[in-house]
C-alpha cells in the first residue's frame, strides 16, 4: 500500500511516444503513476502500428501524444496525462518537475540533452534503445554522486553511427519488451522496492534470446558528470 501511494504521488517524464514510449507509458499509467508527461513531435503513421501499441488505424494522422493521452485515460481515468506536442531542445524545466525520467527517444542528440538535464537536476534516468534485433537498457540514479551517466557510456564527442527504425527496421516485440522493462525499472525507483538495474549496461539479443550485462563505472573525466 505504501508503494502504491508513492506511485500515485509520483510524476514520470517520458520522452518519445514511439515503440518504447508506448508500452512504457501504458504500464506506468496502468500501475497507478499519478502524473505522466509525454513529449513527442510526431504524428501517427500507418507504419508505426507494427510496434507502437497505443495507436489504432483510426489514429493515423493524429498527434501521437494526444492519441496516447486518450488511450491512457481509457485505461486509467485517474492518471493525469500531460501531452507535449513539440521537439524539446532544453529539458531542464521538464526534468526538474519529474521524479523519474524515461528516455524513449530515437536519436543521440536528444539522449545527450536529456542526460545533461538529469545530471544537473540529479534525477534518475531510465534509458532504453532498440534497433533490428538488438536492444539496450540502462538505469542511472543520478541522485547519487557516484553514479555514472549516459555520457560515461556513450561520450558526446564519440563518433557513432546514427541508425533509426524507419530506415533499419526493428523487431516489433523487442520494443514492447524493452519499453515494459523501462516502466518496471521506473516503478521500482518510484515505489522504493527491489534493486534497480543500476551500474550496468544490459544488452539483449532477441534472435538468441540472450542477455549480456556489462558493468558501468563513473568516468572521472566525463564532460557531463565528471565535474560534479
Amino acid at each position: 500500500m505504501e508503494g502504491q501511494e508513492r506511485l500515485r504521488a509520483a510524476h514520470a517524464l517520458v520522452i518519445g511516444a514511439g515503440g518504447l514510449g508506448c508500452p512504457a507509458s501504458l504500464y506506468l499509467a496502468a500501475s497507478g503513476v499519478g502524473r505522466l508527461t509525454i513529449a513527442d513531435s510526431d504524428k501517427v503513421d500507418l507504419t508505426n502500428l507494427q510496434r507502437q501499441i497505443l495507436y489504432r488505424t483510426d489514429d493515423v494522422g493524429a498527434v501521437k501524444v494526444e492519441a496516447a493521452q486518450a488511450a491512457l485515460k481509457a485505461i486509467n481515468p485517474d492518471v493525469e496525462v500531460v501531452p507535449l506536442y513539440q521537439r524539446v531542445k532544453d529539458f531542464s524545466a521538464l526534468v526538474k518537475k519529474a521524479d523519474v525520467v524515461l528516455d524513449c527517444s530515437d536519436n543521440f542528440a536528444t539522449r545527450h540533452a536529456l542526460n545533461r538535464a538529469c545530471v544537473a537536476a540529479k534525477k534518475p534516468l531510465v534509458a532504453g534503445a532498440a534497433i533490428r534485433f538488438d536492444a539496450q537498457l540502462m538505469v542511472f540514479d543520478l541522485s547519487k554522486p557516484s553514479s555514472a551517466c549516459y555520457s560515461c557510456v556513450f561520450p558526446e564527442d564519440a563518433e557513432v553511427e546514427e541508425v533509426q527504425c524507419s530506415t533499419m527496421g526493428v523487431f516489433a516485440p523487442l520494443t514492447g519488451a524493452i519499453g515494459a522493462m523501462q516502466a518496471m525499472e521506473a516503478i521500482k525507483l518510484l515505489a522504493g522496492v527491489g534493486e534497480p538495474a543500476k551500474g550496468k549496461l544490459q544488452i539483449f539479443d532477441a534472435l538468441r534470446a540472450e542477455w549480456r550485462s556489462v558493468k558501468v563505472a563513473k568516468d572521472p573525466a566525463c564532460g557531463v558528470c565528471g565535474r560534479r
